[in-house]
Order: structure tokens, then C-alpha cells, then sequence
């Protein structure tokens, strides 16, 4: 996994890894569980911190959020609307037209393959998009 190289000090890790602590309860051991799950999926994954305070995991682009509220933990893929989810992860912001959100309950329970191979998905989008941009303006 690498760091982002605008980050200030303390590093968006570091500012992850006290928020995961800070919420000290199922929140953040949900938010601890999918970022492990996010960087075994995806080992040059970049963590960042944006938005006043949100946990985000890039790679060629944003791949996804990590918000915590009082009765869930919010997984947003930035281009979830263009992804494959033939296990039904998706369960919640299904009407945009962009992105596409995983709300984890407490005690729920994820597909971690599953959600592994959502995260490659989103890997790969943001390289062809990528690609692709760089192709036009080549021409």
C-alpha cells in the first residue's frame, strides 16, 4: 500500500487507523475489517484523506469511501454505477447515475471474495477510463 505523496503529517493512514480507533465500537471494527479487505485485494491501494475527515482508497483514480454513521458503516464506489455486482453487494444509493454504496449494518455479514472482486472491478475501470483518456489526447 502506498501513501499518498500530498498528505500532510500525520499521514492519511495514520489519521484512518485513529479513526478506526476513535469510533471504538462495531463501526470500527467493520471499517478496520473492509480497509484490511481493501488492501489484500489491492496491495498498491493509496489511502488518502479528504473531505473534511473521510477515509478514501484510490488507485488510478478513487475506487471508494469509508464513512461511519450511528447505525452503519458506508462503503461509496465512486463509479459503482458502471460496475458488474452480480453478487448483490450494492444495496444502497442505487438510484444515481454514478456511484453505488455497500450500508453495513451491525452483525451483517460480507462476502469478502465478493467484495475483493467489486474492488478489482473498480481497479479496472479506473485503468481503462484512464487509458482511454490518455488515447484522446494523444490524438
Amino acid at each position: 500500500m502506498r501513501e499518498s505523496e500530498a498528505s500532510p503529517d500525520p499521514s492519511a493512514s495514520e489519521l484512518i487507523s485513529r479513526r478506526i480507533a476513535e469510533l471504538g465500537d462495531w463501526r470500527g471494527e467493520t471499517l478496520a475489517r473492509m480497509r484490511l479487505l481493501i488492501r489484500e485485494a489491492d496491495p498498491d491501494v493509496v489511502e488518502e484523506w479528504k473531505w473534511m475527515g473521510t477515509p478514501v482508497w484510490s488507485h488510478d483514480g478513487i475506487l471508494c469511501t469509508g464513512e461511519s454513521y450511528k447505525k452503519i458503516v458506508k462503503l461509496t464506489f465512486a463509479k459503482g454505477a458502471s460496475l458488474d455486482d452480480p453478487s448483490g453487494l450494492f444495496n444502497s444509493s442505487l438510484a444515481g447515475n454514478t456511484r453505488r454504496a455497500i450500508d453495513i449494518h451491525e452483525n451483517d455479514a460480507i462476502d469478502e471474495s465478493a467484495f475483493k472482486a467489486l474492488l478489482r472491478r473498480a481497479i479496472e475501470h479506473n485503468r481503462s477510463g484512464k487509458s482511454k483518456a490518455s488515447k484522446k489526447s494523444k490524438s
